[in-house]
């Protein structure tokens, strides 16, 4: 369906591609892997003809329809979520953006005269919509938003008030209604929460077109893919299987051709001892002059490209109380919504708790309390002896000051500290050399989690509250951060929706459900063995 053969491109100084080529057959459903920069969004622009490649062919076949998602969601306003979605779905849309507008005229007194015109004309129109199966179209158009976490007065309300995040799940819909022959989603699992997350990997399971796509939920990637082709060093690497097996065959690869590399650097290093011992001989000349033409022959093995990687490392957190926090008869409301009613909850020390609940079952709401962030209108929230706090919200990213660098940022914070020191901190969240001069405006999403986490972690914590830490963390961070985290000594209540990580790091589970709070013992793991369910809002 979509080839792409022999592939060089470049920008500006940075080389993405040299002669690279890989496929999509119909039926595949493929990951596309690789560092931050490598192409991935590069990849998707010139399958979609708003980028080419400098040489080679980027080839579709006739007749093939793509669907791209990507996380550039232009402007939408003035019409419903339902409304925009439908948008498109190809002819069928037009058909009924002339309906809405034929009612609208149908219910304008000053258009009476017009209506026997009007109603003639709405029964050709009305005929043709059912023609395309539209009333069924805004069946589909709803389910799938349902499924994407939308209730119907989201649907019906102007699309120009959701969020950004929500924003994106109406053009991820978009997507999904097309039913296209080939799908390319780039980060399509960003801005989800679970149970959304569950149920597009189901639509995706179930579609027999094909896919291309990135993610950085590791989870996600390996329920779907069942290839998986990996951008790096400029070159396109195919594997067949899903992402966990491109896991292990890499790391077998590279283990291959470091041994390879090691034999080859033995026997160089054997026969150039042999030539520098015998070159002065006479004697010898004829079996030095074989040797060199035979060295000068071989084909160098390379060894196994050095993948850049962050190291975590959290420093011995003073030790706190037995109690870490305690909440006692805790209501808390927002207008008429309420969310807490004498909520009793306890936090001790060592434990780490997974908080899960739908969107606004207050997640966030009891991190705030815990942290201080909010109050209780009644009740009490107090935190136990000797704990020391870290906080990472999501907010933090955005109090960052664009105008100063990552050096800066890390000076502002830690005024006492040494550059040595500072520098260290940056190098182990990933910030080496020049990168901790680059301003604050200009860093990714991930750039930025990375710098607050950095901020929160210097003077380790001994308990950690965290909301959405991985929201903006590529595959390599997140693991790096759950390496890290796994060997912190202290407590810990987070939120999450990537379910590789509650899985790693949670040992007790809070759930929060409209019928009341429950508690379960365990981590995410044991939390689906007992309820048989991945998240709250699947539970029947």
């Amino acid at each position: 369906m979509i080839r792409l053969d022999n592939i060089s491109k470049q920008n500006g100084q940075q080389i993405l591609f040299i002669e690279a080529s890989a496929a999509l057959h119909k039926g595949e459903k493929v990951g596309l892997v690789g560092p931050n920069g490598a192409g991935k969004t590069t990849l998707f622009r010139m399958i979609t003809s708003q980028e080419h490649p400098d040489e080679g062919q980027v080839a579709v076949d006739r007749g093939v329809t793509i669907g791209y998602f990507s996380q550039d969601v232009g402007e939408m306003e003035g019409r419903s979520a339902a409304a925009e979605v439908m948008d498109g779905a190809g002819p069928v849309s037009t058909v009924a953006a002339e309906l809405k507008e034929l009612e609208a005229a149908m219910a304008d007194p000053d258009q009476a005269d017009n209506m026997d015109k009007l109603v003639e004309r709405y029964g050709l129109v009305q005929g043709r919509f059912e023609e395309l199966g539209g009333y069924a179209l805004e069946g589909r158009a709803r389910e799938i938003l349902a499924g994407l976490g939308f209730t119907q007065e989201m649907m019906d309300g102007d699309v120009g008030a959701l969020s950004g995040g929500w924003k994106m799940r109406v053009a991820l819909a978009r997507i999904l209604l097309m039913r296209p022959d080939a799908m390319l989603l780039d980060e399509p699992s960003n801005h989800l929460d679970i149970e959304s997350l569950i149920w597009l990997e189901e639509f995706l399971k179930n579609y027999d077109g094909a896919l291309l796509m990135t993610s950085h939920d590791r989870e996600f990637m390996n329920r779907i893919v069942n290839k998986v082709v990996e951008i790096d060093g400029g070159s396109l690497s195919t594997y067949t299987g899903n992402y966990e097996f491109y896991e292990q065959q890499r790391a077998m690869n590279e283990k291959q051709q470091q041994a390879q590399f090691e034999r080859q650097q033995a026997m160089l290093a054997k026969e150039l001892k042999f030539i520098e011992r015998f070159k002065a001989r006479a004697s010898h000349a004829a079996q030095v002059q074989s040797r060199v033409k035979k060295l000068e022959k071989i084909e160098r093995v390379e060894p196994p490209k050095r993948r850049q990687t962050v190291l975590f490392e959290f420093q011995p957190a003073p030790r706190s109380g037995d109690d870490v926090v305690s909440l006692k008869g805790v209501h808390k409301a927002y207008g008429s919504r309420i969310i807490y009613e004498g909520l009793d909850f306890l936090v001790r020390r060592t434990e780490r708790w997974a908080v899960m609940g739908v969107n606004g079952a207050g997640k966030s709401t009891l991190l705030k309390l815990v942290t201080g962030s909010t109050q209780p209108d009644t009740g009490n929230v107090a935190l136990g002896g000797s704990v020391k706090m870290g906080y990472f919200a999501q907010h933090a990213m955005d109090l960052l000051d664009g105008e100063r660098t990552v050096f800066q940022s890390l000076e502002d914070a830690f005024p006492r500290a040494g550059q040595g020191s500072l520098r260290a901190l940056a190098g182990c969240f990933g910030f080496s050399g020049d990168e901790v001069e680059k301003k604050c405006r200009v860093l990714s999403g991930g750039e930025k989690a990375r710098l607050v986490m950095a901020k929160m972690l210097f003077d380790p914590p001994n308990f950690l509250v965290l909301d959405e830490p991985t929201n903006h963390l590529d595959m390599a961070t997140k693991e790096m951060l759950i390496t890290a985290l796994s060997r912190y000594e202290g407590t810990m209540l987070f939120v999450s929706h990537d379910r590789h990580f509650l899985a790693a790091l949670s040992n007790r589970v809070l759930e929060l459900t409209p019928e009341g709070i429950h508690q379960y013992g365990g981590g995410y793991t044991e939390y689906v063995a007992r309820t048989g369910q991945e998240a709250p809002g699947l539970r029947s």
